[in-house]
Parts: C-alpha cells; structure tokens; sequence
C-alpha cells in the first residue's frame, strides 16, 4: 500500500493513500464524531462505498455543467433537509467535477464540515483530488469561485482505473505530462501506479510549501491559462487534461517566442505529450480573439497576460506578456 502523507505548515496533515483496492480503507478515515457521511457522487461513476456509519448518496450532473452555484445550493438545502449536521462528514466520490463540488459544498455548508476524496479518474487521483483546491465556474471562466479546504484524506483506488473510458484516462495523461516539466522525472518509464505515486508526491511537496497559491503553488497551473481558456469557449466538450497539453505545448513556444527556452526545449515538450497520445494543436474553430479574451479571465491574471513560463530557472510565474506576443505564438500551435 502506498501512501503518501501531506503535511502543511497550519499543522493540517492527511494521508493519500494509492493501491489496488484502496477502497477498503475508507472507514479509517472517517472522523471519529461523525454519525453521517453524505456521499456526493455522480451517476456514471458506478462505485459504491462503504463509509462504515449511516450514509445517503446524493447525485450531481455529469461533467462540467454541474459545477455552478445552483448544484452548490441544491446539495446544501439536500444536506440540510436529510439533517447533516458540522460534525457529520462528506464523501466525494468521483472525478475532478465530484472533488471540486464536495469540497466546495463541505467548505462552506455549516461554515466548514470535513470531507474525504475518493478519486475514482487519474486526474482526480494525481491532482484534483489532493491539496485543498475546490471551485465552481462561471459562465466567464473555471473555478473563479471557491475556497481552499483541505480533506481528512484521498484514496486513489487504482482498481477504478481499469473501467475508465478512454477519453478520461487520456485527460488524466495531459496532467501526468505537466509533471515531466515540474521535476524533469521520466514518468513515461514508470509504471502506472509509480506514476501515479510520484505525482502525489510532487504535488504533496508543492502544497505544502505553499497552500494558497501565493507563490510556487502557482507552478502546478503549468499550461493551465491557455488550457482553461480552451475549456471555456468549447463549453468544456474537451477535457481538461487534452485542453491542459495544447496549453503545455503553447506554454513553451511562448518561452521561445520570449527566449527563454531552446527549439530543442519546445520539442521535448511535443515528444513528451505526443508519447502520451494527446494533440499539440487548437482546435480549428477557436479563434484568436476568443482564446485571448478568455485569457484574460485567467486566476493568475493580475497584471495583465501572466503565464507559468519554462526558463533558464526551471518554472516560473512571468507576467505583463505583450498580447502581439500571445497572439503570434497562438499561431505556432495551430
């Protein structure tokens, strides 16, 4: 059994646990005042659980749609009306959408009730899932609402994997792509629970130095401003992880455009994705304008176009960009 722990300076500390039927170690993290677990999941996820105390399941839309305001009220009146109380707990089962919703809904129902994570997708299990992050969108950009909440735990039950589709175990290896670039390991030999594991480490590390995103936890957005924006204005019909390697690979002819990489930087970064199956190339039907204006909504966008840019240093935040810059680097990708 792996586990990966994740400490935080505020004294916050939870397990991740990775294996093969991890499953099985949900009733150890319940909180020990807990009398209800209130299983927040979605109807395709098909995994049923046993938290070990007096539990309801309670469904949300599939995909992105279901990350809005409305589903956070609509849970919280349900929680309510079933009579769950601070001390009682939240389960979320599921991928990104299910991990954002139920923390987001835990963080603030009662101002504050514990959840626990059951990352059933491989972007849940190496990054949505862990780290406190949970968010809903609007109709102007993704995640622009939501609160940093840590979980009692995560478990990344790599049995679940073994019934994905394939179009989320792909959006799973955008992510695993980004972290090639955080730490340079070669996570293409690994195999995948190995893979999986060095990711939560990585991540683990990264949060730990920086639960809110003041400074390096901003890395971890790696081609996330670009690939947020794609998610955006294709009413999220692209999963993030494929979204998340185009912006990898813009990310990086932008480092070019600006010098701060070489061409043999930008090919290693194509190879890199490509070796994953995933296109390096925009859809034909954004254009410029729209992918520019999207940006501009970006979280990170504080003084003008910022992005997290490779260089001479490794990672880094760079902000003020040129839009003339953007805009003719958009073409490289095209």
């Amino acid at each position: 059994m792996n586990e990966v722990k994740l400490e935080l300076p505020s004294g916050i500390s939870y397990p991740v646990i990775i294996d093969n039927g991890a499953l099985n170690r949900l009733p150890t993290l319940i909180p020990s005042g807990a009398r209800r677990a209130a299983i927040v999941t979605q109807s395709k996820i098909g995994i049923t659980v046993e938290p070990g105390i007096e539990h309801k399941v309670f469904e949300i839309e599939d995909g992105e749609k279901a990350k809005t305001l409305t589903t956070i009220g609509e849970l919280c009146s349900a929680f309510a009306s079933w009579g769950l109380t601070r001390s009682d707990v939240i389960v979320g089962v599921g991928g990104g959408v299910v991990t954002d919703v139920a923390g987001f809904a835990a963080a603030t129902y009662h101002r504050g009730v514990s959840v626990i994570h059951v990352a059933t997708t491989l972007l849940a299990q190496i990054d949505a899932a862990i780290g406190g992050k949970t968010g809903v969108n609007l109709p102007e950009g993704k995640n622009l609402i939501g609160s940093f909440w840590q979980p009692k735990g995560v478990i990344c039950d790599l049995d679940a994997l073994d019934t994905l589709p394939e179009s989320e175990l792909r959006s799973g290896m955008g992510e695993l792509a980004k972290y090639h670039f955080l730490t340079g390991d070669l996570l293409i030999q690994m195999e995948l629970k190995d893979r999986v594991s060095r990711a939560v480490e990585i991540k683990a590390e990264i949060v730990a130095q920086d639960e809110k995103e003041q400074g390096k936890r901003a890395l971890l957005n790696y081609g996330h401003t670009l690939g947020h924006a794609i998610e955006n204005i294709g009413n999220y019909e692209i999963k993030h992880g494929e979204a998340v390697a185009i912006g990898l690979i813009y990310a990086a002819e932008l480092a070019h455009t600006l010098e701060r990489i070489g061409h043999e930087r930008v090919l290693e970064h194509r190879q890199v994705v490509e070796s994953y199956g995933l296109s390096s190339s925009l859809p034909s039907s954004m254009s410029n304008e729209d992918l520019l204006f999207a940006m501009t909504r970006d979280k990170k966008a504080v003084e003008g176009f910022t992005f997290v840019l490779d260089g001479p240093k490794g990672l880094e935040v760079v902000k003020g960009i040129e839009e003339i810059l953007i805009k003719e680097t958009l073409e490289k990708v095209r």
